[in-house]
């Protein structure tokens, strides 16, 4: 490896891909991003970012940028169920006490164009199709260009920021999730035409029933509309989406409906299913695997995009400070980054990451179950209506300041629990076993944190694939 391209290569350039460029062309170290979109381009997301999210773009540098293309501020949240409204604002984030909810296209070529002035190199247009090896090591990757041009890159370090089917992931071994979970709910969205100008400040969601919708305000004078019906039902959406999607916002979720009134469709429907949530082996000898490459949660509490930027970020971090631009005098002396030193901060990068995220994973899982609106639901709710301080520790738990298990308290869910039993027309036993059946999972996740599963070294984790 006397001779390399750069000091770090990474695979794909929107949210972590990007994130982690950024910090590493900032310490002053090569780094050549390619992604096989040119940009802007468009990829399947709801790009809602709590106070959290919006104070890691701060962090990057990219924010201003972000607040250029126009997507309102959302300094209130709504939950509704029927008959109980809450409603509420968020702790600041470093200053940031709003949400803001911006359509991928906008959002990536501003992270895009944070990384180019930085000094990162971004080549759109180009797609990884293999890795070089050397005595073990990931040393590059193969490169190969629309219009045919192949050629290689060489790096000492290559990140795999490219995604849920991450080649990357693929090629070194690491496909295969360690911990995983399918997600309950399918995500079907499409944005409409908004003159509603007094709801625009306002990032509301609606359950009725096993249903879930929401309709977030956005760049353009839009409103993303998401749906997310339980997975099961995304046979109906397959036949047709465009006639389901409508049929359930006019007859499944009344109060979805009731905030569209006047609004106007202007885009076809949008949508996943069958989705998994999921960990990775996300280090090894000369790589590491970012944003959704390595970790996916449910999208259900809107986490994807902040923990992208944060540990892309992190990452980048974590790498400038064991490797350095070989210029020719250093070419003379001993790098401060060997591959061991590099691979243990990789490491410890990795364990941070799942010691930040598992948490979240877990309370992400339960609530993005396609189970109806129960009593238990509805007394948290009346207990956030009631309480203006509840309702946003409820709602920092979603910018990542307040952990769920200091939100959603074992008094807290006693209390809901027991109110719910005094009430008229409860059913008890129905309310008994979903509180035995949480309190057990609870205790499961609860050990699970204290001992994480991808604690032991990634490289057991995941072999190279030839």
């Amino acid at each position: 490896m006397a001779m390399t391209d750069a000091d770090v290569v990474v695979v794909g350039a929107r949210c972590a891909g990007s994130a982690a460029a950024t910090a590493l062309a900032r310490a002053g170290r090569r780094v050549i991003a390619v992604d096989s979109a040119r940009f802007p381009s468009p990829t399947i997301s709801t790009h809602l970012m709590w106070p959290g999210g919006l104070a890691e773009l701060a962090r990057l540098g990219a924010l201003d940028r972000v607040e250029a293309l126009g997507a309102p501020r959302l300094p209130t949240a709504s939950v509704e169920i029927p008959g109980v409204r809450a409603a509420g604002g968020y702790s600041p984030v470093d200053g940031i006490d709003y949400a803001m909810c911006v359509r991928r296209t906008g959002l990536d070529l501003a992270l895009v164009e944070t990384a180019r002035a930085a000094g990162a190199e971004v080549r759109e247009g180009a797609r990884v199709t293999g890795l070089i090896w050397s005595d073990g090591r990931v040393a590059g990757v193969e490169v190969s260009e629309r219009g045919g041009r192949a050629y290689a890159l060489r790096a000492p370090f290559v990140i795999g920021a490219d995604g849920r089917r991450s080649t990357v992931a693929r090629l070194v071994g690491a496909a295969r999730p360690y911990l995983s979970r399918r997600d309950g709910r399918a995500c079907y969205y499409a944005y409409f035409d908004d003159p509603r100008e007094d709801l625009r400040p306002v990032a509301a969601q609606w359950r009725q029933g096993a249903e879930l919708g929401t309709a977030f305000p956005c760049d353009d004078g839009l409103t993303l509309v998401l749906l997310m019906p339980p997975d099961a039902r995304s046979a109906d959406f397959r036949q047709d989406p465009e006639k389901e999607y409508d049929r359930t916002i006019d007859e499944l979720l009344p109060g979805l409906r009731e905030r569209l009134r006047g609004c106007v469709r202007r885009s076809k429907v949008f949508g996943a299913h069958a989705l998994e949530s999921y960990f990775r082996a996300s280090n090894g000898p000369g790589w590491a695997l970012a944003g959704d490459a390595g970790h996916f949660k449910d999208p259900v509490t809107a986490q994807g995009i902040r923990d992208a930027l944060r540990f892309g970020r992190l990452l980048g971090e974590t790498l400038a400070g064991q490797t350095r631009p070989a210029t020719a005098e250093e070419a003379l002396q001993e790098a401060p980054g060997t591959p061991d030193g590099v691979d243990a901060a990789v490491a410890a990068w990795e364990r941070r990451r799942d010691h930040e995220c598992l948490e979240t994973f877990y309370w992400t899982e339960r609530t993005g179950r396609a189970e109806p609106v129960g009593p238990l639901d509805v007394e948290m709710h009346r207990a956030l209506r009631a309480d203006p301080a509840l309702m946003r520790r409820f709602l920092d738990v979603y910018s990542r300041i307040v952990r769920p298990g200091a939100a959603l308290t074992t008094p807290r869910l006693a209390g809901w629990t027991l109110r719910a039993l005094l009430r008229p027309g409860t059913d008890r036993t129905g309310l008994l076993a979903y509180v035995a059946r949480t309190a057990r999972e609870l205790r499961l996740e609860r050990a699970t944190l204290r001992s994480p599963p991808g604690t032991s070294d990634a490289s057991s984790r995941a072999s190279p694939v030839s």
